[in-house]
């Protein structure tokens, strides 16, 4: 009997169109319900963009609250080289500043030739070129005397090149090592001339040796150095560090601050890298060509730098201890406006040297005059004004575009929150509070329109009339343009921020905003509740009106096959 299922199929009645206008007729309220929601959910929507832009305004005026923002201060320097920041607590005003002396650092220069001479003795038989012990190996290759070449091989001797240089000038040059003095000297009846441009190894730099138009020709400087990539147990010092214990360990202290060594494992790179790193307040460096240890301050100023260890110590290793000299830094010296000189350990003068409130100026490295210029900067305050008078026109025209109701041709229009009182008020509100006057304030400067600033007619809007006026205002009374905003309870930004309080609650959800979304949603969720509810009945009601007309469909076909066999069995009534 399924085919009966197909509406009209016995009865000829379309029952199922008229079970689907049934069904449609009883979903009338869940419909109205849907379009209740789709307008909520528009209101929502409306809403968000009324509480976006309340919130960029709070932001905009809580900007003009901000300390300072009214008494900010430029300064400019007439010369080049020179920088100068200036704050809110400075004078104006132009002050000369003639700098004679600019600060410098102190550094603590350790003796020269803290490493062992290349040979105990003058004799070099068992010195070869590959250990020479000079801060650069010699590489292979060839150098030039008097014209002749030398064949440098790093696993020769020195001994041997020595008198590589007497065969190859046939005697007219000879070579040896000064132990005493740790240099080369070379010596000729001649003048001896030393190098080409062809030359390939690099022994007469690291020999030191360079041509005086002499036959007497003697490294520049001793030759023997500290090995900085080596364990400090084989940098070759020529002082030993004794100070140690059993495994090596030991430490010394720079301006109060312990840096710990091992004389086995830590190399003289790694303790210059641990000295920089450290809380000491210099920094350290090796000169491997006059062999030699520094530490420099790195703030500047007329500063000692204080050192200590036990005796036979590795400073001690290093020169810093005995045979060392402390280069004394400079403090920057100046004067202003021509008064007596002032002394600075920093060569960013400060209001602590120079008594000028707000300003750090720094000099030019080589100093000299120049005059400093601290004036009023009204850029910030202006442009936060024109932030803010913006975002508030954003406020009106928006909540102005959502409530907005009009008549075409005898037509009504509405829009989202037309019929939202309370958002209506709001404009108003906010119109009512930027416009009144803050009490106890000059009568001159006590409302927007005395920095010509008013609303556009009778609309809501703000508009910067007089921008002259503004201008005036904020570089000659700026202390009062900050009360007009910032004065405490009363002053403008703090009436804008009860409003935003009312309206959007602390900087969160809540607020007269909160609370009507809040009770959008809820009306959603129980209408959305009540759709669900009708279509269930409705699921039943088909069901039940479904199985009515097939049934009724089901008896029709059983009459008419009733019928159907009376005839077969009467055949003579057909015919009547």
């Amino acid at each position: 009997m399924s085919s009966l299922q197909l509406a009209g199929l016995v009865s000829g009645f379309d029952w199922k169109s008229f079970v689907d206008q049934i069904i449609s007729l009883d979903r009338t309220p869940a419909n109205s319900m849907q379009n209740n929601i789709n307008q909520n959910l528009r209101k929502t929507t409306a809403l968000n963009g009324v509480e976006s832009r309340l919130g960029e305004l709070r932001e905009a005026s809580a900007a003009l609250n901000s300390e300072g923002v009214f008494n900010a201060r430029s300064a400019t320097v007439s010369g080049t080289g020179w920088s100068a920041v200036t704050g809110s607590s400075a004078a104006t005003g132009t002050f000369s500043f003639a700098v004679s002396q600019t600060a410098t650092t102190s550094r603590l220069v350790g003796a020269n030739n803290i490493g062992r001479p290349i040979a105990p003795t003058s004799d070099v038989t068992g010195v070869t070129l590959a250990t020479l012990g000079t801060g650069t190996a010699p590489t292979a290759g060839e150098f030039t005397v008097n014209g002749t070449r030398i064949t440098v091989d790093p696993t020769d001797s020195l001994d041997a090149l020595f008198t590589r240089i007497s065969s190859a000038t046939g005697g007219a040059v000879t070579a040896a090592y000064n132990a005493t003095t740790d240099r080369i000297e070379l010596n000729s009846a001649s003048p001896i001339v030393l190098g080409s441009s062809t030359d390939t190894s690099n022994f007469l730099g690291v020999a030191r040796l360079a041509n005086n138009g002499t036959g007497a020709v003697s490294s520049g400087a001793a030759l023997g150095t500290v090995t900085p990539g080596s364990t400090l147990a084989g940098a070759r010092f020529s002082t030993a560090i004794t100070a140690v214990d059993g495994s090596g360990n030991g430490s010394f202290a720079i301006n109060g601050v312990n840096i710990a060594y091992n004389l086995n494992t830590d190399t003289l790179n790694s303790i210059v890298s641990r000295i920089n790193a450290a809380s000491a307040g210099v920094s350290a460096a090796f000169d491997v060509t006059s062999d030699r240890f520094t530490l420099t301050n790195t703030t500047t100023g007329d500063l000692g730098i204080g050192v200590s260890e036990s005796a036979g110590g590795l400073l001690g290793a290093l020169g810093l201890t005995s045979g060392s000299t402390l280069a004394r830094g400079l403090n920057a010296e100046f004067t202003v406006n021509g008064g007596p000189t002032l002394s600075s350990m920093s060569n960013t003068l400060t209001a602590e040297s120079h008594g000028v409130a707000g300003l750090s100026l720094t000099p030019a490295a080589g100093g000299g005059t120049q005059a400093v210029t601290i004036a009023s900067d009204t850029t910030s305050a202006r442009a936060r004004i024109d932030t803010f008078i913006a975002k508030f026109n954003s406020v009106q025209d928006f909540i102005e575009a959502q409530t907005r109701v009009t008549s075409t041709n005898g037509k009504v229009s509405t829009s989202s929150l037309s019929d939202n009182r309370e958002i209506q008020n709001w404009t108003k509100q906010l119109r009512s509070t930027v416009f009144a006057a803050v009490p106890g304030l000059s009568t001159s400067l006590s409302r927007l329109d005395h920095l010509g600033i008013d609303f556009s007619g009778t609309a809501a809007n703000l508009v910067l009339r007089d921008p002259t006026k503004l201008t005036a205002a904020l570089r000659d009374r700026p202390s009062e343009v900050a009360a007009l905003f910032q004065q405490s309870s009363t002053g403008l930004s703090a009436r804008l921020d009860t409003l935003f309080t009312s309206y959007l609650g602390n900087f969160g959800s809540g607020g007269l905003l909160g609370t009507q979304k809040t009770n959008l949603t809820n009306n959603n969720t129980s209408l959305t509740k009540q759709i669900a509810d009708i279509d269930r009945r409705l699921v039943q009601r088909r069901s039940q009106l479904e199985a009515g007309f097939i049934a009724m469909e089901q008896a029709q076909s059983l009459i008419k096959q009733m019928q159907s066999q009376l005839l077969s069995a009467f055949p003579d009534r057909k015919s009547s």
